[in-house]
């Protein structure tokens, strides 16, 4: 029998209703770099779900999109605060680096960081007689959800938006796993606050049922002039541009966006439940589709013969922590088999 993947989010191809819509257009000849009507028609659903009068902006991957925004919304001499475990200072790379901007971490608790240590980090470098000559904080990075799959409540937000206003900071929000958070109960955040307090976020596609892409919301118009320009600049305007525009308005026609994020937590909240009653300790608590559990070494190997899990960290000399991930494409079939493996 097939090995069973609980890896991550962005094995499979696509959404079959996204599929069928690009087959069905396959043919048809459109304006390229995104100035398609599908294009634009995706763009105008996505700003009447935000209630944003802004800019929306496809693009095709996560580093790509995170580089691009931090590098063009930022001046020479300035960096980005993240949190330690923050994507943009762990796993790209140091894409951000390369594009000339430093990040400035500071440490996580449950992969977030709250507006008092923005803050406290802000106050201690404007203190600092010698700040003039070190990089200067320009824009606080955000995951929804985090990388431990935890998120940040509606209040958090709003706090840490205080901040960045009190010390003239940008607030960008990384969105990769965004239709996992929208998914999880204890969310209660939305679309629209999003839109009324960042400065920009994404709309993730790759990791949440496209075959590629992510939507980049701007929601004050012209907040950075020519941005077209600038993407191009990058060499990540997409030639055939209809391709990310199909796959958005798909994804925000009858709330399929949302709807393949809440079967994505069930079948988590299934898993975590089961865990729970076998006995299982898991490193962190998360209410969105990533699954961190405490596995001693000695029964690693028997199980990645049936199951395809992500190595996450050492969780002492004789356990490892893991990573277990359910998708949009994830059935309650396979997670059935992984139960009972476990």
């Amino acid at each position: 029998m097939e090995k069973l993947s609980f890896a991550s989010d962005y094995q499979e191809g696509a959404h079959p209703k996204i599929i069928e819509r690009l087959m069905a257009t396959n043919l048809e000849r459109t304006a390229g770099y995104g100035l398609d009507e599908y294009c634009q028609k995706a763009k105008e659903a996505i700003k009447k779900a935000c209630a944003i009068s802004g800019d929306v902006w496809f693009l095709v991957g996560g580093t790509q999109t995170n580089a691009i925004v931090i590098d063009t919304f930022l001046r020479p001499y300035e960096g980005v605060i993240s949190a330690d475990t923050g994507h943009i200072n762990g796993h790209e790379a140091g894409a951000i680096e390369y594009g000339g901007h430093k990040v400035l971490p500071i440490k996580h608790k449950l992969g977030k960081i709250d507006a008092k240590a923005i803050g406290d980090y802000c106050r201690d470098f404007y203190s600092d007689g010698n700040h003039e000559h070190m990089v200067h904080p320009g824009m606080v990075y955000l995951s929804q959800p985090t990388e431990y799959g935890t998120l940040y409540s509606l209040a958090e937000l709003e706090d840490i938006r205080k901040v960045c206003d009190e010390f003239s900071m940008y607030l960008y929000i990384d969105g990769a796993r965004l239709a996992y958070g929208f998914g999880a109960e204890e969310n209660d955040v939305t679309l629209k606050d999003l839109g009324r307090l960042c400065d920009a976020f994404y709309i993730g596609g790759t990791k949440c049922g496209t075959l590629f892409g992510e939507a980049l919301v701007i929601p004050k118009k012209d907040l950075i002039p020519h941005f077209f320009t600038m993407i191009k600049q990058h060499g990540a305007l997409l030639a055939k541009g209809r391709m990310l525009g199909i796959q958005f308005l798909v994804m925000f026609e009858d709330d399929l966006y949302l709807q393949v994020g809440k079967k994505a937590v069930r079948l988590a909240d299934k898993i975590r439940k089961a865990l729970v009653q076998k006995g299982y300790r898991q490193a962190y608590s998360a209410p969105t589709n990533q699954i961190f559990v405490i596995v001693a070494n000695d029964k690693l190997e028997k199980l990645a013969e049936e199951v395809v899990y992500s190595f996450w960290e050492k969780y002492d000399d004789e356990h490892t922590v893991i990573r277990l991930v359910t998708s949009w494409s994830s059935t309650d079939e396979e997670v059935e088999r992984l139960i009972a493996i476990l």
